[in-house]
Formats: C-alpha cells, sequence, structure tokens
C-alpha cells in the first residue's frame, strides 16, 4: 500500500508537471514513478491514509500558497538589496529549532526555507537546522525560529504530523 500511494503521487505529479498525454511522455512518468517508488517507497510513506486525507490536502495546497506569497516578497526585498548602492547585506549562519516531529516535515520545512530567496539551509541536526541567512536580524534561537521557520512550520505541522 506505500509504494502504491507514492507511485501515484509521483505519476500524478509528473502529469502536472508536463501537462500533456502524450503516450510518450506518460510512459516516461510511468517509468520515473516506478523507478522512484522501488527506490524511496520504504523511506517516505509511513502511513499512506493520511496522504488522502482533504484536511491534509487542503493544509498542503494553503501551504504552497503561503509559500509563494513569501517567495515573491523575498524576492523584492533581496531586489532592493542587490540594488541599494549600500548592498544592504550582513550574512551569517544561524540555529533555529524546529518542532516538527516527522522527517518528512522537516525536509519539506527545510526545502521551503532553501527555496525563499536570502535563506539556504546548510544543515539539519536533530531539532536544528542551521540556515544560512543574508541578512542576520537576530542570533537568538527563538526570534530566528519566528522569522525564518514560523510562517511555515505551523501549516506544515498540520499536513505531516
Amino acid at each position: 500500500m506505500n509504494k502504491l500511494s507514492l507511485f501515484v503521487i509521483a505519476l500524478l505529479t509528473w502529469l502536472s508537471l508536463t501537462w500533456t498525454l502524450n503516450y510518450q511522455d506518460v510512459l516516461a512518468g510511468i517509468a520515473i514513478s516506478l523507478s522512484i517508488t522501488f527506490l524511496l517507497g520504504d523511506i517516505y510513506v509511513i502511513n499512506p491514509r493520511k496522504i488522502f486525507s482533504p484536511k491534509r490536502m487542503f493544509w498542503f495546497l494553503y501551504s504552497l500558497l503561503v509559500f509563494s506569497v513569501y517567495c515573491i516578497k523575498a524576492n523584492f526585498i533581496i531586489a532592493y538589496r542587490v540594488l541599494h548602492p549600500g548592498l544592504l547585506i550582513s550574512p551569517g549562519i544561524v540555529k533555529v529549532k524546529t518542532e516538527m516531529m516527522s522527517p518528512l516535515g522537516r525536509a519539506f520545512l527545510a526545502n521551503y526555507i532553501t527555496l525563499t530567496p536570502g535563506t539556504l539551509t546548510v544543515d539539519i541536526e536533530g531539532e536544528y537546522l542551521y540556515i544560512h541567512w543574508i541578512y542576520v536580524m537576530t542570533e537568538d534561537v527563538e526570534r530566528a525560529t519566528g522569522i525564518i521557520a514560523g510562517r511555515f512550520e505551523s501549516i506544515l505541522k498540520r499536513v505531516f504530523e
């Protein structure tokens, strides 16, 4: 059941990204989805019934919307910093504490942070993420957590836990 769920999700993702029903693209999607399923099936899907829960799907789609808004906002902030004559940067690595228990949830959180311009997840050690931040506003773990991860973590907890 675990592997079947992962196969369906991978194939649907492939079809939504290619946006075509050409038989060659569908066959390629099936081949790639099968490869992903057999390589990663035991790692990523622990309880497949949870994945198809409408409540979790809603929160996942909502997390994508929130991520998109913050990503666009961060792009404008980075563009301003780059174009400003004083080059307003103060880079550094900060420690962020996460309450996410699920390894997949932590991976999604780390990827959301990395994909947001100005931040990059460097390492994950237990409940801590180490983030390279283009403009370090604080080195306090709690404040940095609120600024960097707080916007995504509360939503992702509803999806993955």
